[in-house]
């Protein structure tokens, strides 16, 4: 067992190959991560890729996917620390809403304040997103967070 706190940082180009092993070990798909790499986050111990979330930016909105922990890394936290992470990068840049697609995870992201919402509620941008549009299922679960009101404030 490595160190039961490893560093989340931001992804690198060097990250992708360990990246797309742990998404293929997962059974998540890998198509668009390389080009939304700028925005992923890892775990990492020792210098070994463990975990990995990802966000995708489309105007307003996101996609958070790609969330994956190394089998031998389960039950440390490490989800919730790359999911938080990622979500306080969406907050920072501002975005209105945070949609993804589950196949597996419906029961654990509502932690997150995420909802089930039919999949065509999602903005244009997302839906054309590799994720919505290709990677993911029909059957996979559309849930959404809202991160920022873009209502103006009833006074």
């Amino acid at each position: 067992m490595g160190d039961p706190n490893p560093a989340v940082r931001p992804a690198t180009a060097d990250d992708l190959p360990a990246i797309l092993a742990l998404l293929e070990a997962d059974g998540l798909p890998a198509a668009g991560v390389a080009e939304a790499l700028a925005t992923f986050r890892v775990a990492e111990d020792d210098g070994r890729i463990v975990g990995v979330a990802g966000l995708e930016v489309h105007g307003p909105d996101g996609v958070l996917r790609s969330v994956a922990v190394d089998g031998s890394r389960r039950g440390e936290g490490l989800g919730r620390r790359l999911v938080e992470a990622t979500l306080g990068e969406a907050r920072r840049l501002g975005l209105t809403h945070l949609y993804l697609l589950t196949t597996t995870a419906e029961r654990w992201f509502p932690r997150y304040g995420f909802q089930v919402v039919e999949r065509e509620s999602a903005s244009p941008a997302v839906r054309a997103s590799v994720e919505f549009a290709e990677a993911c299922p029909a059957t996979a679960v559309a849930m959404r967070l809202t991160l920022h009101d873009p209502r103006p404030p009833v006074l």
